[in-house]
């Protein structure tokens, strides 16, 4: 449930980046649609312990193997564009955006997942 609530909250975050920028530097759409063929393996990822979600938006490897390290460069380089598009529309830092979007993903991420506090330790929800 968690984990269907965390998708929707998140392609309405995407859908609302999308909308609101006219022209970004690269097409949202793509970037959208890269992000959502990418969720299932985000999520397998996370359900095994092998990445977690920083306190900067962003995935982390957490010592997984595999494909992890790819995936979350993939997925990091993916939100950095989202996080920088709010960012120009709106006029904050895309920090901040990414700070904004942590919150929002740690407080729908499904039980069991790594988050990191402000402080940048680590815990599992």
């Amino acid at each position: 449930m968690k984990s269907i609530l965390l998708r929707l909250g998140f392609a309405l975050f995407l859908l609302i980046g999308t909308m609101t920028v006219a022209r970004a530097a690269e097409d949202l759409g793509a970037v959208k649609a890269r992000i959502e063929q990418r969720l299932p393996k985000l999520d397998a990822l996370k359900a095994g312990g092998a990445i977690g979600e920083n306190n900067r938006g962003l995935v982390e490897v957490r010592g997984g193997g595999g494909d992890a390290a790819t995936v979350v460069a993939d997925e990091n380089q993916d939100r950095a564009a989202v996080y920088a598009a709010i960012a120009k529309q709106t006029g904050a830092a895309p920090e901040s955006v990414g700070h904004a979007r942590a919150k929002q993903i740690a407080t729908n991420s499904a039980p069991g997942v790594w988050l990191q506090h402000e402080d940048g330790s680590w815990y599992k929800k």
